[in-house]
């Protein structure tokens, strides 16, 4: 039998650490601050390079050539006259810009049916980007408002959201295929189309439409109220942040969006407004053709029946896609959720 002296010393044996154990732990701790800077090192690298490869304006319009299939040729005099328009409206909202910024401007007259992109550079310069056909609010129909005219701040107080690409009861994907960004412009007072008329709120948004038999209607009035433009614009614009200050702003601050890419480029000169103007053109010009009167009318494909287990929220108008935020979902009795 071990005498006690033996057996204490042989517990302090099992109890020491490994006599390298103490020198184990600096180089730890040295190896978790290495790698610490070399993740720093990495995020700046990384930082700096997606500010590099952000577009200039120039660049961005020749982007919005090469990857915007549905453009419109707007004469260089006319662009200049809807720049001013733009820079008036803000005026007149009294907003005043601090620094260069992109706004787009929507002109919902039946006649043109357009949205323009613009690049601003205060106080008086407009440089165009691109133009695109868009459908606004048909009038005449129950739950069909008139597109609203004014100056939209598009804010994280109103949260984006993305297309589910589900079907509604027409066969009908109204925010378009699944993944599209839906701009979220919040509630706006808008003149109610059927009945009496009158004001009541409807939700603004601005979204892609269904590919197949929609979007060929671009270019003339068929929305509920919301502003509906082509998938390659809604792709520009979400992958290149054109209108997302204020997203950039959240993420500044340490908000996480789930909404937002992590692919995107954000621009440098994100802006943060929708223009919509009605110019009341007596004719339709030369640069924005009526679509369905340009080319004969397409007879739609019969649409797959809905899933039993996927419900058709796109079609609803008292309820949002579900990966919307929770508050959203409350409030999205959508104006144009039917496309």
């Amino acid at each position: 039998m071990a005498s006690l002296p033996a057996l204490a010393t042989q517990r302090k044996l099992v109890i020491h650490p490994h006599p390298n154990a103490a020198g184990t732990r600096p180089r730890f701790a040295r190896l978790r601050h290495t790698l610490r800077r070399l993740l720093g090192l990495l995020l700046l690298v990384f930082a700096a390079s997606a500010a590099a490869a952000a577009p200039t304006p120039d660049e961005l319009a020749a982007l919005y050539v090469r990857s915007v299939d549905k453009r419109l040729q707007v004469p260089a005099h006319e662009a200049r006259q809807y720049g001013t328009l733009a820079l008036q409206m803000l005026q007149a909202a009294n907003i005043a810009l601090e620094r260069p910024q992109y706004l787009l401007l929507v002109d919902r007259s039946p006649r043109v049916q357009a949205a323009l992109l613009f690049w601003l550079a205060p106080p008086t310069t407009a440089q165009l980007i691109g133009a695109s056909p868009v459908s606004t609010g048909r009038t005449g129909e129950y739950d069909h408002f008139e597109t609203p005219t004014g100056v939209f701040d598009h804010t994280t107080l109103n949260l984006d959201f993305r297309a589910e690409g589900t079907y509604n009861d027409k066969g009908i994907r109204g925010f378009g295929v699944q993944g599209m960004r839906v701009f979220d412009f919040g509630w706006q007072p808008a003149r109610r189309g059927w009945g009496q008329g009158g004001v009541s709120p409807m939700r603004l948004l601005l979204h892609a439409t269904d590919p197949e038999q929609l979007e060929q209607r671009l270019g003339s009035v068929q929305s509920k109220g919301c502003v509906r433009i082509p998938a390659t614009l809604n792709r520009l614009l979400d992958q290149y942040g054109v209108l997302d200050a204020d997203y950039n702003d959240a993420l500044t601050e340490g908000r996480r969006l789930w909404v937002l890419s992590p692919q995107r480029v954000p621009v440098a000169d994100a802006g943060r407004y929708l223009v919509i103007v009605e110019t009341e053109r007596p004719a339709r010009p030369a640069w924005s053709p009526h679509p369905l009167r340009a080319a004969p009318k397409k007879r739609p494909a019969a649409p797959p029946a809905p899933a039993a287990s996927v419900p058709n929220l796109q079609g609803s108008s008292t309820a949002a896609p579900s990966k919307a935020p929770a508050r959203n979902a409350a409030t999205a009795a959508l104006a144009c959720a039917n496309g």
